[in-house]
Parts: structure tokens; C-alpha cells; sequence
């Protein structure tokens, strides 16, 4: 069962800060195969349309791994929250936050064919806010600059906290003093970012802001819409006008940007006046942001935040969006792809196996196909679940890269590409409580 918030106007439980302590289930973390053993299925093509998986006999796309290996990371006990961005000349970089003597601290590695850089300090503190769904991350921008994000308490109310932004010039073994992207100064929440290379050196940054809250009391219910902002901060760290990109979006999902050919899109769970949540996306075209645009017409009737954002990819004008929906009380999992850089989108295939909690992540291959993962329930808890998708709905068998829980705990899985494999990272909720990574090897196809 997936989980909501109860927040403005909102119905269900409260998804309240966690800190890694109090979220640990005790629940054994294995890698499994992935051929058709592990995954149960029989081998043979399959194509995924909107009415679910059916099976026909012919030449299959294949397995979605030929193997995996596990990397361990030098991640602490009570690591979690992994983000991985792909750099340069076949490197990786995570981020991730876990406690210290400080209280928490956000850190960083980078992989390369020599294994995992010992881990950096980017910032630590005993003000952050630490949560399962809202988290840091990092990007190398084309210059080789490293930036990275966190989230920082601004008041004594629940939900006010800000974004911090860092630079490191030297593969993250010093990080510059933080900015502040948005300059509202309202004690309301802003998080839920996404980074990604501007033009002449400046890194750009999206968020979700309740600047125009109104805060009722400390620690309790708001009024008001959740906003989607943009700004760019500059190589002297600072930051420029801020636009308005949805003044009224869904209020604790993921963004999630990618760099198109034409431009940067950025999409994200959208939210009308009547309370439907389906995914939008809008694009950064010349100097001017497309008002929004919806992806696929879900209908999803959701009165409160599903804390499961979308995720987007992109190789020159190819884009691919992997997103969960829970539309007519059937939830799926699913990969919509477009060839024009994201101004239009093919119908939606679906990726799941019928009891997705979403969560997804999603990635580009060479060969035209999407990369999707994402966390599918099972009778022993949770399995962390991937497999190739292409275009015209033809799917892999799924791989099953670890078995996790349904908690809060078991976070986000995430992926990116390391040369001609794959890095995929998940928080392990076992009795350690710890961040894991393994290598996945692609088939040639």
C-alpha cells in the first residue's frame, strides 16, 4: 500500500521527518538471480499495454541483466536516501545522508573502474531535515563541478525547512559555504529538488514551494497550493529570478529533470482543482518555460499526496517518463516515451507485474529502450524490480534485484548508467540499516 501525507486539505496519515533510527525494519536484504527462476515468469516476448501483461510466442526481448554484482559503498550503519548521478568518462557519483556526531551528515563517493572513492563530507548538521521521500542528491556540471543539495530547518514548524546548495571544485573534497535558491523567506516547506546543468556554467534548480501557505499553527495544518519553481544560480553562487513554472502542484512528490537536445524538461505529479494527480511535464524552450502539459490522461482521483513522484530521461531528442498512477483504484507502473524531445508522447506501457508500490526510477539504453525501476509488493515483504522497455511496449523479462520491505525505510531505489552497465543503489532495511549498491550487466540484444 502506498503511502500519503496528510497535509493541506489532505486525508490520509501524516508522513512525518524520519530519522534512520526509528525507521529500521529488521527485514533480510538478498540479491537474486534474474532470469526466469527468480522472477517467476516463463520465458517469451511479452508486451505490456494498458490492459496488463500478455504473453505470446516468438523471439523474446530477453533478460533484463545478465548479471549483477554487488559493490559495497562506503556508506555508514543507518546510511540511506542514495542518489546517483552519471559523470564523466564512465564515473558515478552518490550521494546519500546518515547520522554522525553532529546529528546528520550528507555525503558523497564517486565510482570508477577502480571501485568506490572513500566517502566525503558535503555538509553535516543537527538542524537537517531528514526524510525518507525528500532528499539530497548531486550533479557534476560540465566544467567538473560537482553541486549537491540538502534540506535545512528554518523554523520550529513541521514543514519549515529550505533547500541548501553547495559547489566543489575539487571532486568533493571541500564544498563551498551553502545558498539558498528561493528568497520568499517564509517559514514554509521547500524541497522535493531537482538539479541539473544551465547554460555558461550555472546550475539550475527546481523545487516545490509553500511560500504561499498560510500557517495556521506551529507544527499543524496549512492552507494554500504548492507552487513548482525554477531559478539558476550563477558561478559566484547567486541566485537568479525565480519563475513560476505550476502554481498549483501536488505537494510532496518528486521532480525529476533530464537534458534534451532542445532543452531541459522537467515533469513532475500535477495537481487540478478537482483533486486529480496526474504527471505533467513542461520545457525550458530558449529563455521561456511551456506552460504544463499532461503526459497521459490517468484521471487519478487522489485527495492527498501519494509521495511517489514521476522520473525522466533523455538522449538528445528521446525522452522517456516512468511514473506510478493509481487511477480506478488499479495501481500500475508505467514508461511513456517521446521522440520530439518531449513535446508529445506515445501511449503509456506498463511495467509493473499488478502489485507495484511505484517509487520508480528510469534510465535511457543505447538501443532505444528504457531502463525502469521500481518497488513491486510480494508476499515476503517488497522486491526491488527491473526491466527494459521499448517503445512500442515490448518488455523483458523483470529482474529482481533485492528483496526489501514495503516501509518508509525502503526509500527510493535509484540507477544510472556506468559505462556500458548499469549502478543501481537502494536503502537496505536490515538489522544494519545501510545504503547498497550492485553493477548490472546489460545484454547485447
Amino acid at each position: 500500500m502506498p503511502f500519503f501525507r496528510k497535509c493541506r486539505r489532505c486525508l490520509f496519515s501524516v508522513n512525518q521527518p524520519l530519522s534512520q533510527a526509528g525507521a529500521i525494519l529488521v527485514t533480510s536484504v538478498a540479491l537474486l538471480s534474474c532470469g526466469p527462476e527468480a522472477s517467476g515468469e516463463a520465458s517469451g516476448e511479452r508486451r505490456i499495454g494498458a490492459d496488463g501483461p500478455d504473453e505470446t510466442e516468438g523471439p523474446a526481448l530477453g533478460s533484463t541483466f545478465t548479471g549483477l554484482r554487488e559493490v559495497p559503498p562506503p556508506t555508514g550503519r543507518g546510511s540511506m536516501t542514495p542518489y546517483l548521478w552519471a559523470g564523466r568518462e564512465g564515473t558515478v557519483y552518490m550521494s546519500w545522508q546518515e547520522p554522525d556526531e553532529s546529528g546528520h551528515a550528507v555525503r558523497m563517493a564517486e565510482l570508477s573502474a577502480s571501485g568506490w572513492s572513500e566517502p566525503h563530507t558535503i555538509a553535516r548538521g543537527e538542524d537537517f531535515f531528514v526524510n525518507w521521500a525528500d532528499f539530497p542528491s548531486i550533479v557534476e556540471l560540465p566544467d567538473g563541478t560537482l553541486a549537491a543539495h540538502w534540506l535545512q530547518r528554518e523554523g520550529p514548524g513541521t514543514y519549515a525547512y529550505g533547500v541548501r546548495i553547495a559547489r566543489s571544485v575539487d571532486g568533493g573534497l571541500s564544498w563551498s559555504d551553502p545558498v539558498t535558491p528561493h528568497v520568499d523567506g517564509t517559514l514554509t516547506e521547500h524541497g522535493f529538488v531537482s538539479l541539473f546543468p544551465a547554460a555558461d556554467g550555472a546550475l539550475a534548480a527546481v523545487w516545490l514551494d509553500g511560500r504561499d501557505f498560510a500557517e495556521v499553527a506551529e507544527g499543524g495544518p496549512l492552507e494554500g497550493d504548492m507552487s513548482l519553481r525554477y531559478a539558476e544560480i550563477g558561478v559566484d553562487g547567486a541566485p537568479g529570478s525565480q519563475t513560476l513554472l505550476d502554481a498549483r502542484s501536488c505537494d510532496c512528490c518528486q521532480t525529476s529533470a533530464a537534458l534534451t537536445s532542445e532543452g531541459p524538461v522537467l515533469v513532475y505529479r500535477d495537481r487540478s482543482e478537482s483533486e486529480i494527480r496526474d504527471i505533467s511535464v513542461v520545457r525550458l524552450v530558449g529563455s521561456e518555460w511551456t506552460a504544463p502539459s499532461t503526459i497521459h490522461a490517468d484521471g487519478w482521483y487522489m485527495p492527498a499526496c501519494p509521495v511517489n513522484g514521476p522520473a525522466v530521461a533523455a538522449k538528445k531528442e528521446r525522452v522517456a517518463v516512468a511514473w506510478y498512477t493509481a487511477a480506478n483504484d488499479e495501481p500500475k507502473v508505467q514508461v511513456a516515451f517521446s521522440g520530439d524531445a518531449g513535446k508529445t508522447f506515445g501511449e503509456p506501457s506498463r511495467v509493473d507485474e499488478g502489485r507495484p508500490l511505484g517509487r520508480v526510477d528510469v534510465m535511457l539504453l543505447k538501443d532505444g529502450a528504457a531502463l525502469v525501476v521500481w518497488l513491486e509488493t510480494t508476499d515476503r515483504g517488497a522486491d526491488v524490480r527491473a526491466r527494459r522497455v521499448r517503445p512500442d511496449g515490448e518488455a523483458s523479462l523483470p529482474a529482481t534485484v533485492a528483496i526489501t520491505d514495503v516501509s518508509r525505510a525502503s526509500g527510493f531505489p535509484r540507477m544510472a548508467a556506468l559505462g556500458n552497465d548499469v549502478i543501481l543503489a537502494w536503502t537496505d532495511t536490515g538489522p544494519d540499516g545501510t545504503v547498497r549498491t550492485v553493477v548490472a550487466t546489460l545484454p547485447i540484444d
